[in-house]
């Protein structure tokens, strides 16, 4: 996926589809994130959809959620849930950070080796 050192620097506009090709599969995963946890507070809790919705997104922000879960499903998936929306933001990071992390490096290689 990304060039070796021993290749040129990407140009700017390809660097900028790379950032944006990035971006859009943390989006993704996110918007699916979101579906699964507000499929689950509804199923499992009973929680009306636009509520489902408050719970899931609270968690995958860090919040956390704003229904305490009642049933023991709905307890059990609420912190499946919580743990993977732990994980998933740190995923979500490295995808988006992953191409300016290469590139600060790739630069830092090249500079180096015209030394």
């Amino acid at each position: 996926m990304f060039e070796p050192k021993s290749q040129p620097l990407l140009p700017r506009k390809e660097f900028a589809k790379r950032l944006a090709r990035n971006g859009i599969v943390g989006m993704l995963l996110v918007a699916i994130s979101l579906g699964i946890g507000m499929l689950g507070y509804h199923v499992f809790e009973g929680l009306s959809w636009i509520d489902a919705f408050l719970n899931a997104a609270m968690l995958l922000g860090g919040m956390g959620p704003v229904n305490s879960p009642n049933t023991f499903n709905g307890k059990l998936f609420a912190g499946l849930y919580a743990l993977y929306c732990g994980l998933l933001v740190i995923i979500v990071a490295s995808i988006l950070l992953a191409p300016v992390v290469h590139r600060a490096f790739h630069k830092f290689h090249l500079s180096q080796s015209k030394s």
